[in-house]
């Protein structure tokens, strides 16, 4: 496996643009599968998930190739509803595949989905709601067959407001009969960019953003050529880096409004944070002061998906923080990582109580998940001496080349691939 090699103690600083959003990039691919015919994405980034995406793609007919920052996905092809377990098993978004492929031919068959390890992440919302829209569903062990000759409308309500429901219950009624009204719906923006995906191709879907989405089915849909929101995770980790490595970074291609509970938190902290349009200024020139309680919940509140990174940031502070994780209950498994590097952090139960200390020290770490592991390269960046960051391929799958983008503002950062175990050194 490849390792990151940081030497921290720099300040970040300078440009960047902001990739597109992977979270948006999934189910807009999976919702490809609904029309027959050729469908371009625009600002797609490379990263491990897209490819195990259009691997899957592939493997159900299509012709899906990237080029560049666009994805080209041919569905004229398509010839198979079942999705192989070995694809499934590398990547948890491939569930969304199910909706589509349901609503398009009638059937699916999909195995339980894999994908980080930061907690229990059940499809039982996923499947309630498809029985809902009348599908037959079978669980044989790992394995999930759905049947419907034909999708009816209905209400949904969601007893959790599930981003990957909400978004595979979506993608299934756009295709049904009548209507359908989802409820307690999630409300994150890479919904709101489904919605306009989907309209794009001339479904009639309304409400994404809000607790309730309706869904007036039609009878197909055309394809279309469509460009992503940019990735807020990607903004808010390097809007942190800069306040954790007390640097000054400019950040364009952005949406802030998409950041609002981050960009009140960090200013919280004292660091200073100017918007513009769709540019965002972070300047952390002093210590952070300490943020006395932050609770990760569904958007628009704290995202768990920046827990992590800002966990690093809290370590840095003048003061006491806790942080109470409320969606994941294994998503503190960096704090170990980060007590090796010097940080004074307790977890209790699903909190964090972070004092924080005036310095990290560069160690050997290891990255479990994927914003575990861009945490860990925070921490590396802001810490005194060397960082060796481990498991990168966990980070692969959310960050376009984290190496080249840290590097890009200063960072002394670099990536070693692992040598194979088989190779013969001459003597």
């Amino acid at each position: 496996m490849d390792t990151l090699v940081i030497e921290g103690g720099r300040p970040l600083s300078g440009t960047i643009a902001i990739q597109g959003a992977k979270n948006a990039a999934l189910p807009i691919l999976a919702a490809g599968m609904l029309v027959e015919g050729t469908v371009i994405v625009d600002q797609v980034p490379n990263l491990l998930d897209i490819d195990v995406m259009l691997d899957i793609l592939r493997s159900l007919g299509c012709r899906a190739e990237q080029i560049g920052q666009s994805v080209v996905l041919d569905t004229t092809s398509a010839n198979s509803a079942h999705i192989p377990e070995s694809l499934m098993g590398q990547m948890r978004s491939s569930i969304f595949l199910m909706g589509p492929l349901l609503a398009r031919f009638g059937e699916v068959e999909v195995y339980q989905p894999g994908g980080c390890a930061i907690g229990e992440r059940k499809i039982d919302l996923h499947l309630l709601g498809l029985r809902m829209l009348g599908a037959e569903i079978r669980e044989d062990g790992n394995r999930i067959v759905c049947r419907a000759s034909r999708l009816t409308g209905t209400d949904i309500h969601l007893d959790f407001p599930s981003v990957g429901a909400t978004e595979n219950l979506m993608m299934a009624a756009v295709l049904a009969d009548g209507a359908t009204t989802i409820t307690n719906a999630a409300r994150e923006p890479e919904i709101e960019d489904l919605q306009n995906f989907l309209n794009s191709m001339g479904a009639r879907v309304s409400g994404a953003g809000t607790g309730t989405i309706r869904i007036e089915g039609v009878k197909r849909l055309v394809p279309c050529r469509y460009r992503i929101i940019p990735d807020r995770i990607v903004t808010g980790t390097l809007m942190i880096a800069a306040a954790a490595t007390r640097g000054q970074v400019t950040l364009t291609g952005a949406n802030p409004s998409h950041l609002t509970s981050l960009i009140h938190v960090l200013r919280r902290a004292g660091v200073q944070v100017a918007t513009e349009g769709d540019i965002i200024r972070v300047g952390g020139v002093i210590r952070p002061k300490a943020v006395e309680r932050i609770v990760t919940s569904p958007y628009p509140a704290f995202p768990t998906d920046l827990q992590a990174q800002l966990t690093v940031l809290l370590a840095l502070a003048d003061g006491v923080s806790v942080v109470k994780e409320m969606i994941f209950e294994e998503r503190f498994r960096h704090v170990e990582e980060l007590v090796r590097m010097g940080a004074d952090i307790r977890v209790e139960m699903n909190s964090a109580v972070i004092r924080g200390v005036p310095r990290l020290y560069g160690t050997t770490v290891e990255a479990t998940d994927l914003r575990a592991g861009a945490a860990l390269v925070i921490a590396g960046l802001a810490a005194q001496g060397k960082t060796v960051v481990e498991q990168v391929h966990h980070i692969d799958r959310g960050y376009e080349r984290i190496e080249a983008m840290f590097a890009s503002l200063g960072a002394r950062i670099m990536r070693y691939a692992a040598v194979p175990s088989n190779r013969v050194i001459p003597g």
